[in-house]
């Protein structure tokens, strides 16, 4: 196939691209013992990109013989034709990547019975030793992207890149209702690669319930502005959802806040924050990339440095526009999709300080552990939820807190950064961006003592 696309890829018209691509999906998820959902799903196809009068034209179908990609070349010739006469700002990148990434497993691969057979032991374990518990959800789930891609400016490259995730979930009664908290493990691999037998999971599980009993007899944090030390684990989507999209390019001609600020001090000087090709600065982060789909080479990109507003995030396209290179920023998660300028592996890099310090250094306040889910909008205006989280009373932890939200405003909080951690923490089981398509990415940073404002009791 790779010959084919190259072939092809030498013979358009124009610049443009091809692309096969397939997604490899499964989900296992048990609720107290009974099977809920058991599946395995695949998708492919091929797709067609050309630029042609300061316009692209995009075509897929879903299928990859040779009259399928021929009639996507075709109409992604007529679409660029049609979108065309737009006034073209310089030529385009021609930096091409090649190369293979095939990061598929190579222990034996698990039969459907035998996953189950992870999920239904786990399940049986954790109800033993915890009797307590009023419900226990289960879920073992894998994801791969598999690309092979070529451009005319001589890009050729395959890519296999698989994550796994277990997140057990908990729930106990407590005087008001009942209390949940789950958790994730996992990251980059396929199911095989990963550690999910009950002995190694055993103090991650101890950990988890321990939070939930402490949780079930906490109660609701102030609401109002307040010093807070963010763990590790809520770094990354920090890092991705208030600050990263804000930067990216396509955003930024949009009217994103980050657009006027380009060399700026907009953040405490303690804070650099990157966004990376591969697997990260320390290559371990659980997403890789190596080349982009429109098959320009992954290089690393300081966002801020030392609070400084450094660089966007780019495609070819506003990289042309703005008199930028891009860095391996276009990517799209089927073979339907077009390419979006999209971030990798973003994280704010740790510094010299300790978790313990940052937490004596409040005199009240909180320490936040675990998000939810979370978003951002171009003001760097930004949201999301913590349901893991305990009270600070004279430099030490208290009380667990209920669920609740953080918000603020990306470049005011992160000037208000005293302290940033000697600790570094990846997004377990791998992130997800739903940036118009829903896309794996790689999260992390260190923990950080700030100020947010947070919801709850007035």
């Amino acid at each position: 196939m790779l010959d084919r696309l190259v072939a092809r890829a030498a013979q358009l018209p124009a610049y443009g691209e091809l692309r096969w691509h397939a997604n490899h999906s499964s989900r296992i998820m048990m609720r107290k013992g009974v099977l809920l959902a058991n599946g395995r799903s695949r998708d492919s196809g091929v797709s067609a990109r050309l630029y042609r009068n300061g316009a692209f034209g995009f075509a897929a179908a879903p299928a990859d013989d040779e009259a399928s990609l021929s009639a996507v070349i075709a109409t992604a010739k007529d679409n660029a034709e049609f979108a065309g006469g737009h006034a073209a700002s310089g030529a385009l990148s021609t930096a091409a990547g090649s190369g293979s990434y095939d990061y598929r497993s190579t222990r034996a691969p698990l039969s459907a019975e035998q996953r189950v057979d992870i999920v239904r032991r786990l399940d049986e374990a954790i109800r033993a030793r915890y009797p307590g518990l009023v419900n226990v959800d289960i879920s073992l789930s894998s994801h791969a992207s598999e690309k092979i891609l070529a451009n005319s400016d001589g890009a050729a490259t395959y890519s296999f890149v698989p994550r796994a995730a277990l997140v057990v979930s908990m729930s106990v009664a407590a005087n008001d209702g009942i209390v949940e908290l789950y958790d994730i493990l996992g990251g980059f691999g396929e199911i095989e690669d990963q550690s999910f037998d009950e002995a190694t999971l055993a103090p991650w599980l101890e950990d988890l319930h321990e939070n939930l009993r402490r949780k079930a007899e906490g109660g609701q944090c102030e609401a109002g502005d307040h010093d807070v030390v963010l763990d590790s684990a809520l770094a990354g989507i920090l890092a991705h959802e208030a600050i990263g999209h804000t930067c990216e390019a396509d955003l930024v001609l949009a009217g994103s806040v980050a657009g006027d600020h380009l060399g700026e001090l907009v953040a405490s000087e303690k804070i650099t924050l990157g966004d990376y090709g591969g697997r990260g600065p320390d290559g371990k982060s659980s997403f890789a990339i190596h080349v982009d789909d429109e098959g320009t080479p992954c290089r690393d990109v300081a966002i801020i440095e030392n609070g400084v507003l450094k660089n966007f995030l780019h495609n070819k396209r506003t990289a042309q526009m703005l008199g930028a290179e891009p860095a391996g920023n276009a990517r799209a998660f089927s073979f339907q999709d077009e390419p979006l300028v999209r971030m990798r592996n973003t994280c704010i890099a740790k510094g010299n300080d300790k978790l313990s310090d940052m937490i004596g250094a409040i005199e009240r306040g909180y320490y936040l552990k675990r998000s939810t889910n979370g978003q951002a909008d171009a003001t760097s205006e930004f949201m999301f939820g913590v349901n893991c989280g305990y009270e600070i009373r004279d430099g030490k932890l208290g009380r667990a807190i209920r669920d609740t939200t953080i918000s603020g405003v990306a470049f005011d909080m992160l000037k208000s950064v005293t302290h940033v951690g000697d600790d570094f923490h990846w997004s377990a089981g791998g992130g997800w961006c739903g940036k118009k398509q829903v896309i794996a990415v790689g999260m992390g940073g260190p923990s950080i003592k700030c100020r947010v404002t947070l919801g709850g009791r007035g």
